[in-house]
């Protein structure tokens, strides 16, 4: 169904992007999920239709369209049918490429952002380490400043991209103290000496994403290559999540469109005790259920986008988003293979890869229970605990 923070330009926008997923992505989905990651290719074809740049300025290459065209490629990405294209893609455009656009300078932009674009360059984001995700502040990942270069030291895990990357944007310690303020984000090419990637990551989704662990021993950055301001870091990376989670809020509500899609024309096709599984009453209640879950978290999501983009404070609502979008696609695709029965187990039916797909998202970019403790303290629920005297 429609919605009123699409115009007409949106539309249309959406059935050439829609083309072209059907035409360049989704027969090749299967071949890419045993291969563990997307080919450079589709990069450099995406880059010549346009749609890596969507929301960067021209300047550089890109289209300076609005974020709602963005968040339309997002959809019409997923509907592909696997989750892992989409995250290769997103991670670039979405996260590691805006922080390049928002927080690099003129030359950074030139040098990383521009051929990103175009299609040349993979980029990344490395936060999580082993030790720890959710909790950014406690990274151990250090960068020392010698002369006109940083060193850097430490490892990364679970990066998307990160097989296959040709920068990635890490954060590093620059100074021990204060907590939350000794945090800085580098641009790192991923050639030179001293960085290493360890073994492709094995995953129960988003297989056809490169995910990887980044070593970086004694890596000489360029002090040109600090992103930003040296120990702003955290407040760089906590700014950007709210686009994050609304992009992650996108992505679970487009997945839950297509499980939907999926069992709607599987019941009217399937048949049982000599009817279609759509003239069982439970089961087109189900359905009915599933499409006012998906509703409910499309109409938290685009208004978090909305606010988001006209400069509001959007972090309530991109959290809701978030944590409403990432619990509510793990029970429309449990029910979605529900209502395939056996066929839903098997690996022939994409719905079984819809429900690996969906269940990071209630992991990544924040956990649900991590939404929920952000919420409580944005709706003054959460009270320090009171100390005896």
């Amino acid at each position: 169904m429609g919605h009123w923070i699409f115009n007409e330009e949106h539309e249309m926008f959406r059935q050439t992007i829609r083309k072209f997923v059907q035409k360049e992505v989704t027969p090749y989905v299967e071949q890419w999920e045993k291969n563990g990651e997307v080919p450079r290719l589709l990069f450099k074809r995406m880059a010549e239709m346009g749609y890596l740049g969507i929301k960067f300025p021209t300047e550089y290459g890109g289209s300076g369209l609005d974020l709602i065209t963005e968040a339309v490629f997002i959809e019409e990405l997923v509907k592909c049918g696997a989750g892992g294209v989409q995250a290769t893609i997103g991670t670039h455009t979405g996260i590691a490429m805006t922080k390049l656009w928002k927080f690099g300078n003129h030359e950074q932009k030139k040098k990383y952002l521009l051929p990103g674009i175009e299609g040349e360059m993979i980029s990344a984001l490395g936060i999580t380490e082993p030790g720890g995700g959710s909790d950014v502040a406690s990274i151990t990942t250090t960068a020392r400043r010698d002369g006109d270069h940083y060193i850097l030291n430490g490892s990364k895990t679970f990066i998307t991209n990160g097989v296959n990357a040709d920068v990635v944007i890490v954060a590093a310690k620059t100074k021990p103290e204060p907590k939350h303020k000794n945090i800085s984000l580098f641009i790192v090419e991923t050639g030179w000496e001293g960085f290493s990637v360890g073994k492709k990551l094995k995953k129960l989704g988003w297989r056809s994403s490169d995910t990887g662990e980044l070593f970086f021993d004694n890596v000489r950055v360029p002090k040109e290559n600090l992103l930003g301001i040296e120990n702003e870091g955290f407040k760089y990376i906590m700014e950007d999540f709210q686009l994050e989670r609304i992009i992650m809020a996108i992505v679970c509500v487009a997945l839950a469109d297509k499980a939907l899609e999926d069992t709607i024309k599987y019941s009217k096709e399937r048949i049982q005790f000599n009817k279609p599984l759509s003239e069982f009453q439970v089961l087109r209640h189900k359905m009915a259920d599933m499409a006012i879950d998906i509703e409910k978290a499309r109409n938290i999501t685009y208004l978090a986008l909305y606010k988001y983009m006209n400069g509001k404070d959007a972090v309530t609502e991109a959290t809701m988003a978030k944590a409403y979008a990432a619990e509510m696609v793990n029970r429309v695709t449990d029910t979605a293979m529900q209502i395939h029965g056996g066929n839903g187990y098997m690996m022939e039916y994409p719905v079984q890869r819809y429900w690996r797909d969906a269940r990071i998202n209630a992991i990544g970019g924040g956990t649900t229970q991590i939404m929920n403790e952000v919420l409580a303290k944005r709706l003054g629920i959460y009270v320090k605990k009171h100390t005896s005297v």
